[in-house]
């Protein structure tokens, strides 16, 4: 029997496990997935959770829930894969090989990353939001903090979710604001970038947006380290920003297993080709969602739509055809940005997010880069989708290449 080996069991891994029990003949091949963790997270719902808007509880299920019944499934913590051999080894001895592989290990945060980030004011006025414990954590802070500093950081490029920061300081706006606290809150957006997101039109819209609600943006910094003591980040020009509480996107890299394993960049992401989603070392192994370092967004809309291409890809290769389909670096996001408003974005490798609709049948169209109610219903209907279609592998009423309809493309003032 031939055999197909899914590494990681998050978002990506589980949609492809369900795209290929269906397509494969179960007589003729076998599918094992390999994750050390048996919970899954909706991780875009962390977000929620330090305003009150989301409990721990609406963002975690048992992983085995969503695996197909005839997929093979290991909770074990893997060593390293061995390329050359089809082999990939656990930590607990055992051997697994394989015919065709996909690594979909994600990225993980690395607070340990960053000089005294980890140190005594951690989860007490320092969080992140980027893992359950933290998001918790803040959540109990918030609920008794009276005012003083708030300061956004984002450690370095590239992260996971890359609107969550941006979606974070608006909802950490209008809570305070219903509060009451709103006039004893400075909030301070700190970002590597040179603006508040990465392409023209895009930043100056949610730059603009960020002004309106007296948001100050700091451009162009790059965290060196973390002072405790003083509560100060500061740079490594040596700019200094004090801090009464401190919110960070930390360090993101890859699992430790790919650098153990020579398939990876300097921060551990599989060297994956752009288009085909295909190792650049070895011809049978694939790489899904954020485990790879294709240059677009390390998001759930991108392994979401990336999938579309990786299963055609697969099925290619398995029938020992061209690898015909092309991935275009779509990316799809909701941006929340308080009061029961959001915006979206929709963008590849070559075209940044532009003004316009966005068609959906039956449901659209959905204003891009407009701060509407109806972009923030499609942010919170999408727990629903998440959890009971795409997780699935069920087909999206969404195309995995981005289109133009609806899109415009000369300037708008």
């Amino acid at each position: 029997m031939k055999k197909i080996l899914i590494l990681g069991g998050g978002t990506a891994g589980t949609m492809m496990a369900n795209k290929l029990f269906k397509a494969l003949d179960r007589q003729e091949w076998e599918i094992t997935l390999v994750d050390q963790h048996k919970t899954h997270y909706y991780q875009p719902g962390f977000l929620f959770i330090p305003f009150g808007i989301y409990n721990r509880s609406d963002v975690i299920k048992p992983k085995g829930d969503f695996f197909p019944s005839g997929v093979k499934v290991i909770y074990q913590e893997i060593d390293r894969i061995e390329g050359e051999e089809n082999r990939v080894l656990l930590t607990d001895g055992t051997s697994l090989r394989y015919d065709f592989m996909i690594i979909a290990t994600g990225t993980q945060t690395r607070p340990d990353e960053t000089p005294g980030l980890l140190g005594e004011e951690w989860y007490k006025s320092i969080f992140d939001f980027y893992t359950i414990e933290g998001a918790v954590a803040l959540q109990r802070f918030f609920k008794t903090w009276e005012g003083g500093k708030l300061v956004m950081c984002i450690s370095e490029l590239p992260f996971k979710c890359p609107v969550a920061p941006i979606e974070f300081v608006c909802l950490a706006e209008a809570y305070f604001t219903e509060k009451g606290l709103r006039d004893k809150v400075d909030i301070t957006f700190v970002t590597p970038l040179p603006g508040a997101f990465t392409k023209p039109i895009a930043t100056k819209m949610l730059s603009q947006l960020l002004e309106e609600k007296n948001i100050k943006v700091v451009p162009d910094f790059y965290l060196e380290s973390v002072d405790n003591e003083k509560k100060v980040i500061k740079s490594f020009d040596e700019v200094e920003i004090p801090f009464d509480v401190l919110t960070i996107v930390p360090v993101n890299m890859g699992s430790e297993m790919i650098e153990r394993s020579g398939l990876g960049d300097d921060m551990n992401y599989v060297e994956t080709d752009k288009e085909t989603l295909q190792s650049k070392k070895h011809e049978n192994i694939f790489v899904l969602g954020d485990a790879s370092n294709i240059p677009t967004s390390k998001a759930g809309s991108v392994a979401h739509f990336a999938a579309e291409i990786l299963f055609e890809n697969i099925m290619s290769a398995i029938e020992n055809r061209p690898l015909t389909a092309k991935f275009d670096g779509h990316a799809n996001c909701y941006i929340e940005t308080g009061y029961g408003k959001g915006a979206l974005i929709d963008f590849n490798y070559d075209t940044e997010p532009l003004p316009g609709t966005f068609p959906l049948p039956g449901i659209g169209p959905f204003g891009l880069l407009k701060n509407t109610k109806i972009n923030h219903y499609g942010k919170l209907i999408f727990r629903w989708i998440y959890w009971h279609i795409l997780l699935r592998g069920k087909e999206m009423p969404i195309e995995a290449h981005m289109t133009m309809a609806g899109k415009k493309t000369t300037p708008v003032n």
